[in-house]
């Protein structure tokens, strides 16, 4: 029988320790977390990919436990959160090791080419915010991939092993997790590093103050969403000539034309005249002007026709699809969490989402499989 099973020779007993007997002293495991080394990673699992009331349920199904002994959600929610502050406290000590100059160690093989994205999501909170009354907080999310570079032609460029980051702390305190696994990847060994987000205030200054990419570029896609607000702005929400001309600045875009495009945008905002008080954020005025201001400021980081040459991606889906994978687990709106609670949810959550086999790593070398042989 599997050791995570109920204790059959013990029918009055409690269910935590009999269920999961305690091995806080031989297997090394946190304290108030009576679990054995399987059923932690279980509890772990299921902790970061589900809600603990469905987990504690699928849990008690899987272990046949009877009715009077089922697993309830704020169990699993104690055990996965106690897990998960373990990871937390392992990577502030990590990051207090880098600041001593002790770096992680990288991989063996470092591929060709880095792309390193950021961006934010949206976890709610019991605590309302003393300005805005808001229980929603951002969360920021790093993602690094490596890809094999394209050839600038037919061959696109190839997506290899996405890892993450993610935390409620602010910009200061995340730049040096960023900085953290930058080394893990060995992005200091790679030829080239890409930065690709989108305009966030805090993306360029944190990535600028750790030194860690080579080339900044704008997420296209952002940028093209910019264009066809113009485009609607000007021909009508839409219309079909709102999509001609979205479809056309795009291919501008796409080309890297960027000083044409800004151009074009001053000449339409000269025919309409001074933005006036009365304008709302959706008048051609207003989109022109704030597009204007837009472009300008990212045309150093919008050269596509560039960076598709050299066989490089020019999107952000990535860290975009990691701030999704973190949003499906944390953003529900039924869900209201401590602050100290969804760092170590998002911490055992990260570790499942990597894909570098790290959570593998962890749960075959951590000290809790090593247990105190007898005497």
């Amino acid at each position: 029988m599997a050791r995570w099973c109920w204790s059959v020779s013990r029918p009055d007993a409690d269910p935590v320790t009999a269920l999961f007997p305690p091995q806080d002293r031989d297997w090394s495991m946190p304290s108030g977390v009576p679990l054995t080394p399987l059923a932690a990673e279980r509890v772990a699992r299921e902790a970061a990919s589900y809600s603990f009331a469905p987990s504690a349920r699928s849990m008690s199904m899987d272990w046949h436990l009877p009715p009077e002994r089922q697993l309830d959600g704020k169990q699993i929610e104690r055990w996965g959160e106690r897990l998960g502050e373990a990871l937390v406290l392992k990577r502030q000590a990590e990051v207090k090791a880098l600041e001593r100059g002790i770096k992680p160690e990288g991989p063996l093989n470092t591929p060709e080419l880095m792309v390193l994205g950021m961006d934010g999501g949206r976890v709610q909170t019991r605590e309302k915010d003393a300005k805005t009354q808001s229980r929603w907080r951002e969360n920021k999310v790093l993602s690094i991939t490596s890809y094999l570079p394209g050839d600038g032609k037919d061959k696109p460029p190839k997506k290899l092993v996405s890892t993450y980051v993610a935390t409620m702390e602010n910009a200061q305190a995340f730049g040096p997790m960023v900085a953290l696994e930058a080394y893990r990847r060995g992005l200091w060994q790679v030829p080239v590093v890409l930065n690709i987000s989108d305009g966030g205030a805090w993306i360029d200054p944190l990535s600028e103050l750790h030194k860690l990419v080579d080339v900044r570029i704008l997420d296209f896609h952002h940028a093209d969403e910019r264009l066809f607000e113009v485009a609607r702005a000007l021909k009508g929400k839409e219309t079909p000539e709102a999509r001609e001309l979205g479809e056309a600045l795009e291919s501008l875009l796409y080309n890297g034309h960027v000083e044409q495009i800004i151009t074009w945008m001053k000449n339409q905002a000269t025919s309409l005249g001074p933005p006036l008080p009365t304008d709302g954020p959706t008048h051609a005025r207003e989109v022109l002007r704030c597009n204007i201001g837009y472009f300008e400021k990212y045309k150093p980081y919008m050269r596509y026709d560039e960076y598709r040459a050299k066989g490089w991606p020019i999107g952000s889906g990535n860290v975009e699809a990691g701030v999704k994978c973190f949003n499906k687990r944390v953003k529900g709106t039924d869900q209201f969490w401590s602050r100290e609670g969804v760092e170590a949810i998002m911490a055992l959550r990260t570790l499942w989402m990597c894909q570098d086999q790290r959570w593998d790593r962890y749960w075959t070398s951590r000290p809790a499989y090593t247990p105190k042989l007898a005497a």
